[in-house]
């Protein structure tokens, strides 16, 4: 059998990044985690540790948040973001 995912709206910010981490951290309920190369202090790895129904789950650089249908929050890899959503107007 095979099947069609059923139309549903989401809402989702990214792709995450050095600029809007705190701010999806805020979104999300989740905790930024930063860490700072020792040898070149401009380059800085972001990441947030989201909690989600399966757990903590840790979105990585360039990662979707999205906010499922019923509240819940995960990450997903900007591949599976485009190949599954389309932006709609508001």
């Amino acid at each position: 059998m095979k099947y069609r995912k059923k139309p549903v709206v989401i809402e989702a910010l990214g792709p995450l990044d050095e600029s809007n981490a705190a701010d999806i951290a805020a979104w999300c309920g989740g905790r930024m985690v930063t860490n700072v190369k020792p040898s070149d202090p401009t380059d800085v790895y972001v990441a947030l540790e989201i909690p989600t129904l399966e757990g903590v789950m840790r979105a990585e650089p360039h990662d979707y948040v999205i906010k499922g249908i019923q509240g819940e929050f995960y990450p997903c890899k900007p591949s599976i973001f485009a190949a599954t959503y389309d932006e709609v107007s508001a």
